[in-house]
């Protein structure tokens, strides 16, 4: 599921204590300067949902950035590869 060997999608589902703590923000942060587009949203069940795409290194370098912060507290992700989206431009936060 990639456009070449390098590129890739991936849907991540985070929990713990990921909403009111500026996840959203600080995913589009860490996202942008590695170079990864996608989104992230809050859901109803108190997680947050992320979709990922770029180099390899880079989507996988996205989630150790975003524990940094002291407020975010990841307890569990979910993960899964999907079809990238070429014509995808930037990180966004949806609402």
């Amino acid at each position: 599921m990639t456009v070449n060997n390098d590129i890739v999608r991936v849907r991540i589902i985070c929990k713990g204590r990921v909403q009111g703590v500026g996840f959203r923000y600080t995913a589009w942060k860490a996202a942008d300067s590695l170079g990864v587009t996608g989104w992230a949203r809050n859901e109803y069940d108190g997680s947050v949902c992320m979709e990922l795409q770029g180099r390899r290194d880079a989507v996988a370098s996205v989630i150790p950035a975003i524990e940094r912060d002291s407020y975010i507290r990841i307890d569990e992700t979910e993960s899964k590869l999907i079809e990238p989206i070429p014509e995808e431009r930037g990180f966004r936060v949806k609402y």
